[in-house]
């Protein structure tokens, strides 16, 4: 049988994840509300119907409201997500095509092909790939402290173009020269993007502790 809440389990917190994921959304003025409203529900649910339950009915809310708190955030602020986005974008293309080139002449300035060979055959390939990641994560980063409150609308925004133009632009490849070998720059494009949300998350959950350490003290 599903074990139920006593009053000895009074304290049984919903999924610490799914918090986050809310918080990471909600704007200030609306978080308290909205997380206060749903750890009634919840605690009321497990009273009722067990953790496991109530758990599984925190994690639905969640994913319904994240998406709305998203359009929320938008609206509410259209023209600086918007310009956070755009700026985003015209800075990878200006940094990103320098990465590469970088790479290449740090590597022959210590001629590093000819000392350390496996070093070079790493640099010149994953290294890449790492230095690509690490920029993108920059720009992610860039985004999100111009889009305040607003860091995961507009660095999700930002990956979602970059995934949507990558993809594109395989498939217009692929289609051209029927060369299914490009495919796997996809793998490039989607860590290029998810390094911009997780610059993101991590700019919201710091200012989050902050705002919190500040409340506190």
């Amino acid at each position: 049988m599903e074990p139920r809440v006593t009053s000895q389990q009074n304290f049984v917190r919903p999924p610490s994840l799914a918090v986050w994921l809310l918080n990471l959304f909600a704007l200030a003025e609306r978080a308290d509300s909205i997380l206060g409203d749903l750890l009634e529900e919840f605690s009321l649910l497990a009273s009722k119907s067990g953790v496991a339950s109530a758990r599984r009915w925190y994690w639905r809310q969640t994913i319904k409201t994240v998406p709305q708190l998203a359009g929320v955030g938008f609206r509410t602020a259209p023209w600086m997500t918007g310009a956070a986005v755009v700026g985003g974008f015209l800075l990878r293309k200006l940094v990103a095509p320098w990465v590469d080139p970088s790479i290449f002449a740090v590597l022959e300035r210590y001629q590093v092909f000819e000392h350390h060979f496996s070093t070079y055959r790493f640099l010149a390939s994953t290294g890449l790939d790492v230095g690509h990641f690490i920029t993108f994560l920059c720009i992610g980063f860039i985004v999100a402290f111009a889009a305040r409150e607003r860091e995961m609308v507009a660095t999700m925004s930002l990956g979602l173009i970059y995934g949507a133009i990558g993809v594109a632009g395989s498939v217009y490849i692929v289609t051209r020269t029927g060369d299914d070998a490009t495919l796997w720059r996809l793998t490039w494009y989607f860590a290029d993007s998810l390094a911009i949300v997780i610059a993101g998350a991590i700019v919201r959950t710091h200012r989050l502790a902050a705002t919190s350490h500040s409340s506190n003290a």
